[in-house]
């Protein structure tokens, strides 16, 4: 049975055991370990250096995602010489999309080497890309850019990016049914409201109504995912109907 200590503060970021994790995810020898174990504190634990500056993983985070866009956006200009810019854009916000960061991050259970005062079961489903983001922030603070570069075509660009796969990815299945209905001139409306029920956490429903009639029901932690939810599920309803106007 896990202990209080493991639920709240489930690693010390001062053992071994940190580094020689650190060492097998990004395949190299961490040269400054304390960067590492910034990019795993959240701002629950209220750490600070020295001069008082909060010792979180939210800037790093904010360097991690420039880095892992400008790494991607280089790759799909190289391999895609004849896509414009809007095609790249859409292509790079595939690959960076919260959704498949979060996946990324739960591949390599980054989550486990998270220090925080609040149970990782209150946690969404954001943490692991967040983590994953600070962790490539922590890279090119630690060994530069050649091996930031080096580590995403390593963990995301040979594993994941795939071209074809990508440009029939759906990134937003709410924009793809708003865009269907305007082209129509139907009617909708996302009808949400708060539905916790029994939960610890608060949850949101939502009825997604087309010409007044619910055609898709969802819930979620918050209305942005219920939204989502129900959209999707709309959009497979009417799938044939979307995807022929869309061809």
């Amino acid at each position: 049975m896990a202990s209080i200590k493991d639920i709240f503060h489930p690693r010390s970021h001062s053992d071994g055991d940190f580094f020689m994790a650190m060492r097998r995810i990004l395949g190299f020898k961490p040269k400054d370990i304390t960067i590492y174990e910034e990019a795993f504190t959240h701002r629950s634990m209220n750490e600070k250096d020295k001069k008082g500056i909060p010792q979180n993983y939210e800037r790093l985070e904010f360097l991690g995602d420039a880095m892992l866009g400008s790494v991607i956006a280089a790759h799909l200009f190289n391999e895609v010489p004849d896509g414009d810019e809007g095609y790249l854009t859409k292509m790079r916000s595939k690959v960076v999309s919260r959704e498949h960061l979060n996946e990324l991050g739960r591949d390599l259970n980054l989550i486990s080497f998270l220090k925080t005062s609040i149970p990782l079961t209150q946690f969404g489903g954001n943490i692991h890309g967040n983590v994953f983001e600070a962790l490539i922030g922590a890279i090119y603070l630690d060994r530069g850019f050649k091996y930031c570069e080096k580590f995403i075509h390593k963990r995301v660009i040979q594993p994941y990016v795939d071209i074809e796969r990508l440009e029939g990815k759906v990134i937003s299945y709410k924009s793809l049914f708003i865009e269907w209905c305007q082209k129509n001139k139907t009617s909708f409306k996302f009808d949400t409201f708060e539905d916790t029920g029994a939960d610890e956490v608060k949850h949101f429903g939502v009825r997604l109504l087309l010409s007044g009639e619910t055609v898709a029901r969802a819930r979620a932690t918050s209305k942005k995912k219920a939204e989502e939810r129900a959209a999707k599920r709309a959009y497979y309803k009417f799938q044939q109907e979307i995807d022929t106007e869309n061809a």
